[in-house]
């Protein structure tokens, strides 16, 4: 006779841990508030779901712990989007291709209410819900045939099976970020900038390329022309030694536009599309709470950004290309300081991938998915729309700060018609020059609408190249923290700069790092706050960059033991690099008589872990390596044994910053 199906609600060992495990997960969420602890329990239900089934098949029995176990993990995740969630809870069926911050759907602009969240959650979780609730009534009640009930218990469990993974696809993924919140320092920040008169406000143009190399501007050796990019530092200062903050977009950006290293908003990483999707295998929704900190999708809105300083001064605010720092609510370009946007709120390697205009956290798609495929219209649509911008402002008196930040060379390279093929040295160059052409272009707009004289022009990009490009004869690449990782080109212009730039057409060799922006441009430009202070920065939170602007004027060393330039990966701190005075290093070898020991200045990198950059040695690592930039810019020698004390020095002082980032993630000046 066979053995029929049954539930069994006895205390046996396995059943019981898998209970305990499940009710574990739950109360993690809801204490810990962490988005991969619900990663990990919609992964634990998937896993519960199949063992479900086994114990059916092999056993003939529905164990009721394990039947428990699914449905407390379950009700966690579902109870910890409804309370901290971030949207509307509808999932994939609310798609951020249609925009969160709908005028027309007030209950569902960004995270909604309480009650789109219970209601979305509880529609999104009820299909693994019956299922389960299906699969143990059917196990438990009498049927007059055996083979109905097996039938029934068998089409639970492939129910069970399906809503699980089908939750996986459709389930809510974002939440609340689960940090301290700089809001109070934020807002008092911003409401005490005092109004520039226009008349006194130089306007301000961001040119940031993505993934450019150092080498990959022919002021600094490219074996291709570009113009008009070398004529922002020939008509006015080129650095030779300019560091991004991070050798990774999205960090290299927060840093740009915060003047604080990425650690402190937990952006120490590829930010990826939270946009939902039925697809599997799409680069979206749960890479961020893998790779991301403490829920956070994008750069938090309470950080102060350069655009907001602007923008309170009397600025008028554009981004145009890549944003790259969030895709909803708080981390939108224009809930983030800017009045317009154009671009994509992604990276062009990444699914989804379309252009869309935003005002006001509204945006809409104006090119989509589809169209992108091809992306090689991109550069003239991005320079047609910041180019329209500049002219309006211009032609309105507007004094403007715009951020032009093209998606190019970043990898696969497009090049319009008119380009490509054109240097015969692949789309790469292609690419590059087309976006050259197209600068000389608006440079051309501006002077004709008499305020390129008035305009300063910072170049730059935002780390060093990945699969091709150049970085001259520095070693590594995209992703490392060796030279070529964050060495990259920056070039500033302003014509009518009252002396603020010192001699022009020269060349400034002391180190600067991107997180130096921001101060630097508050003090070119005269912002001040609370009826007068100067240079002007928000005081509730640590800002890392230091002002360029002796640098720029006189070449003077900023970058000292106070103020290091950090080399991260992942959250931690790869290589420390600064100036030391010759005179300190002589006095500490007071018999060496290299020649390196004539400049005023010589600049050390430490790196006491670095992973090794020849694929051949891919499991060796360089410890405790010490370099001398001034005459091994290469990073080809280890100093280290020459100077202990000063590889000792560098050392305390990594770990002494990084001591300083674990007690005060966010930098809180209290």
């Amino acid at each position: 006779m066979k053995k029929e199906i049954r539930t069994d609600s006895a205390k046996k060992v396995f059943p019981t841990v898998l209970m305990i495990t499940g009710a574990l997960l739950a109360a993690a969420l809801l204490f810990m508030r962490l988005n991969i602890v619900a990663v990990v329990a919609v992964a634990f239900n998937c896993i519960m779901a199949a063992v479900i089934t086994l114990s059916l098949i092999i056993k003939k029995k529905v164990y009721t712990p394990m039947v428990l176990a699914y449905a407390l993990s379950g009700l966690g995740v579902v109870l910890y989007f409804i309370i901290f969630g971030a949207d509307a809870g509808f999932g994939v069926f609310t798609s951020g291709l249609a925009g969160y911050s709908s005028a027309e759907h007030p209950l569902f602009t960004g995270e909604g209410s309480f009650f789109t969240r219970l209601l979305g959650n509880i529609l999104l979780a009820s299909p693994w819900a019956l299922s389960l609730t299906g699969l143990f009534l059917s196990a438990k009640h009498s049927f007059k045939s055996g083979a109905i009930k097996t039938a029934v218990c068998a089409v639970m469990c492939v129910c069970l099976l399906g809503t699980s993974v089908l939750y996986v696809l459709t389930m809510n993924m974002r939440s609340k970020p689960n940090t301290e919140r700089l809001w109070e320092g934020h807002d008092e920040y911003l409401n005490g900038i005092d109004k520039k008169d226009a008349a006194e406000s130089p306007n301000v143009l961001v040119i940031m390329m993505d993934d450019l190399g150092w080498g990959d501007v022919s002021l600094n050796g490219a074996i291709y022309d570009t113009p008009n990019i070398d004529s922002i530092g020939e008509n006015g200062l080129n650095f030779t030694n300019f560091y991004s903050a991070y050798s990774v977009c999205s960090p290299a950006r927060f840093a740009t536009l915060t003047g604080r290293y990425p650690y402190r908003g937990y952006a120490d990483n590829v930010i990826y599309p939270t946009v939902a999707t039925l697809s599997p295998f799409a680069q979206t929704r749960i890479f961020n709470s893998i790779e991301m900190g403490n829920n956070a999708d994008g750069m938090l809105g309470d950080e102060v950004t350069i655009a907001e300083t602007f923008k309170a001064a009397g600025y008028s605010t554009g981004c145009f290309g890549k944003w790259h720092l969030g895709d909803y609510g708080e981390y939108l370009p224009t809930n983030q300081g800017f009045d317009y946007f154009y671009g994509s709120h992604h990276v062009n390697d990444m699914k989804p991938f379309y252009h869309v205009t935003e005002e006001n956290g509204e945006w809409k798609i104006v090119h989509g998915t589809d169209e992108l495929k091809d992306q090689s219209m991109a550069t003239e649509w991005i320079h047609d729309e910041i180019t329209d911008w500049i002219t309006d402002k211009a032609e309105n008196g507007e004094p403007f700060f715009a951020y032009y930040t093209s998606p190019w060379p970043h990898a696969p390279v497009f090049a319009g018609d008119d380009f490509d093929g054109t240097s015969g040295m692949g789309t790469y160059v292609d690419c590059v020059t087309e976006f050259d052409h197209y600068l000389g272009i608006m440079f051309d707009k501006m002077e004709e609408l008499g305020v390129l004289d008035d305009t300063i022009i910072v170049f730059t990009s935002d780390n060093g190249p990945a699969l091709e490009g150049s970085v001259s004869d520095l070693r590594g690449g995209k992703y490392l923290a060796y030279e070529g990782g964050q060495k990259v080109p920056f070039m500033i212009r302003w014509d009518n700069d009252n002396g603020a730039l010192g001699e022009k057409q020269t060349e400034r060799n002391s180190s600067a790092v991107l997180v130096d922006l921001y101060p630097t441009l508050v003090e070119l430009c005269g912002i001040t706050g609370n009826g007068g202070e100067e240079n002007y920065m928000p005081t509730d939170r640590v800002i890392d960059g230091i002002s360029m602007a002796e640098l720029i004027k006189s070449d003077k060393v900023i970058h000292t033991s106070e103020h290091p330039i950090l080399h991260m990966k992942r959250e931690k701190i790869k290589a420390v690099q600064y100036a030391v005075p010759t005179a300190e290093v002589k006095a500490l070898y007071p018999d060496y008589n290299y020649d390196i020991l004539n400049d005023e200045y010589i600049s050390f990198k430490y790196f006491e872990k670095i992973q090794n950059d020849n694929s051949a040695f891919f499991d060796k690592n360089r410890k405790n390596w010490l370099h001398i930039l001034n005459d091994d810019y290469a990073e080809n020698y280890n100093r280290t044994p020459v100077y202990p004390e000063i590889s000792e020095q560098f050392k305390e002082r990594l770990h002494e910053i990084t001591d300083d980032f674990k007690q005060n993630r966010r930098g809180v000046i209290s």
